[in-house]
């Protein structure tokens, strides 16, 4: 199970961390992903990890100001989001891929959580 919390309203130029707890099952072979879906438009990629810290990769759209990063000991995934737009206004979706090293479709993930609103706007 993967939830996710942290999503709120914010102006632009602002922060918001993300957090994806997950539980269930043994997700140390997996990567973890982060998505989002503005309204309208497809899912997107939007940050990739393994849990053990690397296979990092980002969308050039957030790169430089997102950062992905993870607590292995509380089974954690967080996404720090900087200097916000208002086009990263969307639902944010966390994704686990099992046996997985930088997986950027949305096919290679197994698992979902059910979003978070982020809101970027004056």
């Amino acid at each position: 199970q993967l939830v996710e919390s942290g999503g709120g309203s914010v102006q632009p130029g602002g922060s918001l961390r993300l957090s994806c707890a997950a539980s269930g099952r043994t997700f140390s072979n997996y990567a973890m992903g982060w998505f989002r879906q503005a309204p309208g438009k497809e899912r997107e990629f939007v940050a990739t990890i393994r849990w053990s810290g690397n296979y990092i990769y980002y969308a050039d759209s957030v790169k430089g100001r997102f950062t992905i990063s993870t607590d292995n000991a509380k089974n954690l995934v967080f996404l720090q989001m900087n200097s916000l737009r208002p086009e990263d206004t969307a639902v944010y979706y966390c994704a686990a891929a099992v046996n997985a090293y930088g997986p950027r479709s949305q096919s290679a993930y197994n698992y979902w959580g059910q979003g978070t609103q982020v809101t970027v706007s004056s």
